[in-house]
């Protein structure tokens, strides 16, 4: 069973999603070398279920309205973006080195309402070399 991080998972996801945009950044697709990958990215902070399913290819997979809302925060979002939910910035500027651009509210498939919403576009490099929020 995973261990608990406390808020820590939100960090290491953003800093994830940041280091997957700078590197798809200088790939080259082998056979259409004037294209490049458009990844879109979503992020949403709550809590999951998680179980392994199946019996001839067992997965280990998450369930749950996070997972659900996650999916959409990356289907509504935008090439070379990380969309990131209201609950995600809320978490991310308790570190105070992520900057969140907002978005304003978008209307989520399969929701009644809509949905606060930002734009994950960088990590702030902290200014004393002992500290790694």
């Amino acid at each position: 069973m995973p261990g608990l991080n406390r808020n820590l998972h939100a960090r290491e996801i953003a800093r994830m999603s940041l280091a997957l945009l700078n590197a798809i950044k200088h790939f080259r697709i082998r056979h259409r070398r004037d294209e490049h990958l458009k990844l879109r990215i979503g992020i949403h902070t709550g809590s999951v279920c998680a179980g392994v399913v199946g019996l001839k290819t067992p997965r280990y997979c998450f369930f749950g309205d996070t997972v659900n809302t996650t999916s959409r925060m990356e289907s509504n979002g935008l090439p070379l973006k990380i969309h990131v939910s209201q609950q995600t910035k809320d978490v991310l500027d308790h570190f105070r080195t992520f900057d969140v651009e907002l978005r304003g509210q978008v209307e989520m498939k399969g929701r009644d309402h809509r949905q606060r919403t930002g734009w994950l576009e960088r990590r702030q490099t902290p200014h004393h070399p002992d500290l790694h929020p």
